[in-house]
């Protein structure tokens, strides 16, 4: 499945990209709330060559009850979980302005839902595809909202057994809707040796559709050899600094980082897609084995008549001459005339 082809043209009239993996810079809550700070994001994820931005909408009075614990009590400005999400929303106003700036630059916009609700703005405002996140993917009312806009579902797998999963794809599937299965592990940050790359090519079989690797990693390792394994997408969370603050900063890569990751991942693809002849490249390079082979040389000055032995001869660059191959047929032949000390020796002296 060529997801590129999926998903919303490139915006603003922008030249197609090649294919390839679709590179997702993650902001999350990384913004803050701050408005500013979430159009830096989309500035710095599209200086650094990334191909998407998505955000998270979260509509509180939609998604939680003042209840809701905190994971990681981080925010000492918020009382309660559901506090922390009413401070990270955005009006529909401000939605379609982010989506606007990121089509400026160039990205996809993308932000996953958490609520009907969310998903009904961000419908309004228009997404390339639905990001289900972890936690989403047994919410089946929200499945069925989200598949009535006909776009691509990016399934995220971080909370969800097999049987879990199983279902979310039938469902996807029964809406005959573009689907991306994405491997994620919902540990903050993800060890390396929970990572699980093994189930990309898993995911690829068991289900025959895109996959590709949600990361919190917090390093740009995990994706590129995920980018080895031919994956359609990799979404990957994105700090400006490691001294900002947040819940996400531990598990994002700077946006320095990014650029790195995207330049990597390309160059990977390219590998991929080159497979190598090594005779023609042999052929290719027939000229530098002149340069950096060795032929047989005289070790010393010798007259004509001389009988070759090894004591006369040495191996030395250039590869002009008999190839060092041919020692040993080479010791005991006699020379046609002189040949000066580190002469390469042609067939044409011997005798």
């Amino acid at each position: 499945m060529n997801l590129r082809n999926n998903l919303s043209r490139r915006p603003n009239g922008a030249d197609p990209k090649p294919d390839g993996c679709l590179i997702i810079g993650e902001v999350a809550q990384a913004h803050d709330g701050s408005l500013g700070m979430a159009h830096a994001f989309i500035e710095a994820i599209a200086n650094a060559g990334a191909d998407a931005v998505k955000f998270q909408t979260h509509i509180a009075a939609a998604e939680s009850t003042p209840s809701e614990p905190w994971r990681v009590k981080f925010s000492p400005q918020d009382e309660t979980r559901y506090d922390y999400w009413k401070r990270m929303e955005f009006t529909e106003a401000q939605w379609h302005e982010l989506k606007r700036h990121a089509n400026r630059r160039g990205l996809i916009f993308l932000s996953s839902p958490f609520s009907i609700e969310a998903v009904e703005l961000l419908d309004r405002v228009g997404v390339a595809a639905w990001k289900v996140a972890s936690g989403e993917v047994s919410n089946t009312p929200m499945f069925e909202r989200m598949a009535v806009t006909g776009v691509p579902i990016l399934l995220s797998t971080g909370m969800s057994a097999l049987g879990e999963i199983d279902e979310a794809v039938k469902q996807v599937r029964s809406y005959k809707l573009p689907l991306v299965v994405l491997q994620c592990t919902s540990s903050y940050p993800c060890p390396p040796e929970k990572v699980g790359l093994n189930l990309i090519p898993f995911f690829r079989e068991r289900y025959d559709c895109g996959v590709g690797l949600s990361d919190h990693s917090g390093s740009i390792y995990a994706g590129l050899v995920a980018a080895s394994l031919g994956i359609e997408v990799l979404e990957i969370h994105v700090t400006l600094s490691r001294e900002m603050f947040g819940p996400d900063v531990p598990v994002s890569v700077t946006t320095a980082e990014l650029r790195q990751l995207v330049e990597g991942v390309r160059f990977i693809e390219k590998m991929m897609s080159h497979p190598v002849d090594k005779d023609m490249m042999a052929r290719e390079t027939a000229p530098l084995r002149e340069m950096f082979t060795k032929s047989i040389a005289a070790r010393m000055d010798l007259p004509v008549g001389t009988v070759l032995r090894e004591e006369h001869l040495a191996l030395k660059k250039p590869g002009t001459g008999i190839p060092t191959n041919r020692l040993t047929e080479v010791i005991g032949c006699r020379l046609r005339h002189a040949v000066k000390r580190d002469e390469v020796l042609k067939l044409q002296v011997l005798e």
